[in-house]
């Protein structure tokens, strides 16, 4: 089998986030808002999720807020940073510890639920890591995860383009690339999920300026991480450019501008038998003319 494509430089991402803890709380508040979304989304469950894990926990949001929601009884938190695994202890009453995303260190069939806030846009082999967590749920086990979408900052992108070929004569990835929701339902029937259902809905920030925005994502640990990303500082010049150009573009009366983070909700289940299946075609006991009515005069009425 062929070695997945390097998107994304997983070492570099590991370093950020355990500088990104260190002052979480001032940086959080994205991750604490799709926290309280994923929450709600497992209220709309009546099953029983005793053993649950989060993977990608940052500094245990999820954790904090989950209780015993699902009816969970242990929530283990994992992390690829050391700093926001800590954090994450730190911050409620589940354990926590190191881990990556791209290598789930878990029994096939031990988990009753695996939940992931925001954390696996960052994942170079999505269907791969989807398959190891499909594997790890028991029969009828939930996968419950949101993840950046293809349309989050779709503006400051188009801005630091055009800053950097008019200040530095070419451009390279300043925003990394996000799954389209388009794609995300196919590639949980890849990995050999039932029942996937997907879903999104945007979340829109208010910023005096982009350079605000920009120091917000280096805050957040969420900065770009394209590996062939250009290893040059980026010139302020080239910053002060964009952030102008997203302010004639996309500015507000009042001088503010707003971000928009598109966030897209994977839920599926693994499979089990007690779960419903489509009917098996032509078993159908009802004739659609029947149904409808025999209209062999093809008048309208």
């Amino acid at each position: 089998m062929a070695d997945p494509i390097t998107v994304f430089d997983r070492h570099i991402l590991k370093l950020r986030r355990d500088r990104a803890a260190k002052r979480a709380s001032a940086f959080n508040f994205l991750f604490a808002e799709t926290a309280e979304r994923l929450a709600d989304r497992l209220d709309d469950t009546t099953r029983k999720f005793p053993l649950a894990v989060d993977i990608g926990c940052h500094s245990g949001e999820l954790g904090q807020i989950i209780g015993g929601r699902g009816d969970i009884k242990t929530l283990h938190q994992c992390d690829i940073s050391y700093g926001y695994a800590r954090s994450a202890q730190m911050r409620n009453d589940h354990t926590a510890f190191v881990a990556d995303e791209e290598f789930l260190p878990f029994a096939d069939g031990s988990l009753d639920l695996i939940l992931s806030n925001l954390s696996l846009h960052w994942v170079n082999d999505l269907p791969g890591m989807l398959l190891q967590a499909r594997r790890a749920l028991k029969p009828d086990g939930l996968f419950l995860a949101c993840m950046l979408g293809g349309d989050t900052l779709r503006d400051l992108r188009e801005a630091l383009m055009t800053a950097e070929a008019e200040e530095e004569g070419g451009v390279s990835p300043r925003v990394s690339p996000f799954v389209d929701v388009r794609d995300a339902g196919s590639l949980l029937q890849r990995s050999g999920f039932a029942l996937p259902v997907v879903d999104c809905d945007d979340i829109t920030i208010d910023y005096p300026d982009a350079l605000k925005l920009m120091r917000d994502l280096s805050g957040m640990g969420e900065s770009n991480l394209v590996a062939i990303r250009s290893k040059k500082f980026t010139k302020r010049s080239t910053l002060a450019r964009a952030a102008a150009i997203y302010h004639e573009r996309h500015g507000r009366e009042d001088g503010r501008i707003h971000a928009k983070f598109q966030i897209i909700y994977l839920t599926a289940w693994a499979p089990d038998e007690s779960q419903p299946k489509p009917l098996r075609r032509g078993s159908g006991q009802v004739s659609l003319v029947d149904f409808l009515g025999d209209d062999s005069s093809g008048k309208s009425t």
